[in-house]
């Protein structure tokens, strides 16, 4: 995709993803559309081995939007990243297509790994606001990262994890559709837990005062047979 193009895409992407922009022309004031003008100029330079330019080119990125995507990072189509400030893409990952990151959102390693450091990420993914996913493992299409949660194993497709460390509290074989990821329709696994253990302990309490009763009839019946 030549030059031109790739920033006709970008419009269309941001446009599409954030209805707070309201023309083409604010588009190039979106930290997401600047930040892929520098990476697909450094990543072209990372793949040409000229490494300190790519890393360069960067780093001038890095200072206007406050988005760090180091340029080896490979990125598929439809990449948009809302708001973005603080968001870090390390070397080794690979994003899918129609990924969609929100702000503080790390796609790291773990320091431990050699080689394949960091996360691939399927399509049509959803990464919510300052969500942490550390290591060389996937993360499946058509999955949620919920706000805030540390995803450190493999994510399995069209799958819901939340939490720290993350959890897969849903999984089903039907695709989510593109305008169906968003960050608040996302279940509760804390809250769930607390339900769960009320339940359990209003049962206990029911079940104890069965035994009350029983053994307050079982004096009765012995008082009468004294």
């Amino acid at each position: 995709m030549g030059f031109v193009n790739n920033i006709k895409e970008e419009i269309r992407v941001v446009r599409e993803r954030d209805p707070a922009i309201h023309s083409n022309m604010e588009v190039f004031l979106y930290p997401s559309f600047k930040v892929m003008l520098y990476y697909r100029v450094a990543h072209r330079l990372y793949l040409k081995k000229h490494y300190f330019l790519a890393r360069w080119v960067s780093q001038k990125g890095v200072r206007k939007t406050g988005i760090e995507i180091h340029p080896g990072a490979q990125i598929g189509k439809g990449f948009f990243i809302d708001h973005g400030n603080g968001v870090i893409i390390g070397e080794t990952t690979v994003i899918g297509d129609n990924v969609t990151l929100y702000q503080g959102v790390t796609l790291g390693g773990t320091g431990k790994e050699q080689g394949k450091r960091h996360p691939t990420v399927g399509n049509n993914v959803m990464i919510s606001t300052g969500a942490k996913v550390l290591g060389s493992f996937k993360i499946g299409d058509n999955s949620k990262i919920g706000a805030g949660s540390v995803v450190l194993e493999e994510v399995p497709p069209n799958s819901t994890v939340v939490g720290v460390p993350g959890r897969v509290v849903k999984r089903d074989n039907m695709s989510l559709p593109q305008e169906e990821l968003d960050q608040t329709h996302l279940p509760d696994p804390v809250r769930e837990d607390i339900v769960l253990l009320q339940k359990a302990n209003a049962e206990l309490t029911n079940r104890l005062l069965d035994v009350e009763r029983e053994l307050k009839l079982q004096r009765k019946e012995k008082g009468k047979e004294a």
